[in-house]
């Protein structure tokens, strides 16, 4: 079988898409099928085309023009003429919004079935938007098939679609890379972390994944630390911050200068590891999301996770059982979580190897290929 995946992100792109996008890639290709990758980058000129090799893998990034039309439509063309030298059998948009769009179109034009899959801001927002709301309908209607990263996503899809029945394919972590191990003693001297519990947020912060729900509720533990004449924690935060949200930061810091908060760019994927090893607690405070990387992985890692019961958290984590789930946007109810937690080891511990045996049990790479290529399946059968 010959795939071409669509995506708006891959490596060295940052965010949760693009690692999707590259496991997905590679897992096809490693299950012995033809794959390549098309993108769309802004680092291509306008109109150009780069193709480069990603562990055998080729990924063509197409370069973006000023107006979105003009960029679809050399994504359409180049397509066409891919599937000209090379022809697909099947198509495959991760993200339903421009690459689902494209995916689709192509597809019927070139009679190939086409595959879209729902990742998270697609259907959390990028659907309220009146110049996309009716691509992103159409694309549900006319794939060959649908599928979607969480049930709450299922549900949007069937909302916006009637007669849209996509099947429910989530992430999956790689548990070998992302497993528990001891603290990374220089790791943590080199970020000055001290003997201060840790709280870790991984991931690019911004608004939608909680920021301004974070700050305050570390800044609320930190009080209640202290006025209990215990060591205040530090808030590790890997992955940066969004550029248009650092003022956000910047204005708490100001307001807080004594709380210790790092901030560590963004980092290879692999090396994610030992960062989470040295967490005590993990939060994701997402006001929306889909079903983060960073869930699954630090959960592999076995850290105590306290996570919004939004998106794809509730799939994943049954409260008190494996992690601990919280309202969205409730700073309150993520400060208490985090101060039980650091109050008690032997309940983080617990949590932690229940986590990982979730993700063991449920969320493996080879769970996930193998729900796609059955879709693939499905599909081709269809033809």
């Amino acid at each position: 079988m010959n795939v071409c995946i669509l995506t708006d992100k891959y490596p060295p792109d940052v965010g949760g898409l693009a690692v999707s996008s590259r496991r997905l890639a590679r897992g096809v290709l490693g299950a012995g099928h033809n794959v390549c990758v098309s993108v769309l980058s802004s680092s291509v000129a306008p109109g150009a085309v780069s193709t480069s090799d990603d562990a055998g893998l080729v990924v063509h990034r197409i370069g973006s023009r000023r107006r979105a039309d003009d960029t679809l439509a050399d994504w359409f063309d180049y397509l066409v003429a891919l599937h000209a030298a090379n022809p697909f059998d099947l198509i495959h948009a991760m993200y339903i919004a421009q690459p689902a769009f494209i995916a689709v179109t192509a597809g019927r034009y070139l009679d190939v079935p086409s595959v879209i899959s729902a990742r998270g801001n697609d259907l959390d927002r990028t659907a309220f938007d009146p110049g996309k709301f009716s691509q992103i309908v159409w694309s549900l209607q006319n794939a060959s098939a649908v599928t979607a990263a969480t049930h709450d996503l299922v549900r949007k899809a069937r909302a916006l679609a009637p007669g849209c029945e996509p099947s429910f394919v989530p992430n999956g972590v790689d548990t070998l890379l992302f497993a528990p191990g001891p603290s990374d003693e220089a790791l943590a001297a080199s970020l000055g972390l001290a003997d201060a519990p840790v709280v870790a947020f991984v991931g690019e912060a911004r608004q939608k994944k909680g920021l301004t729900i974070l700050l305050p509720a570390f800044a609320r533990v930190c009080a209640s630390m202290t006025r209990a004449r215990e060591r205040a924690p530090t808030l590790l935060m890997v992955g940066g911050v969004r550029q248009d949200d650092e003022p956000i930061l910047q204005v708490f810091q100001r307001q807080n200068p004594a709380l210790d908060v790092h901030i560590v760019p963004h980092v290879a994927h692999e090396t994610l590891p030992i960062y989470y090893r040295l967490a005590e607690v993990l939060v994701i405070p997402s006001l929306r999301d889909g079903m983060p990387n960073a869930l699954l992985e630090g959960m592999a890692c076995e850290c105590a996770v306290v996570a919004s019961n939004v998106g794809g958290m509730p799939d994943v984590l049954q409260n008190g059982e494996n992690g601990i789930l919280v309202p969205p946007g409730d700073v309150n109810a993520l400060a208490d979580a985090v101060l039980s937690l650091l109050a008690d080891p032997s309940r983080r511990a617990q949590l932690g190897q229940a986590a990982r045996a979730t993700v063991e049990s449920e969320f493996t790479p080879e769970q996930e290929l193998g729900r796609n290529l059955k879709v693939y399946r499905n599909v081709m059968r269809k033809t």
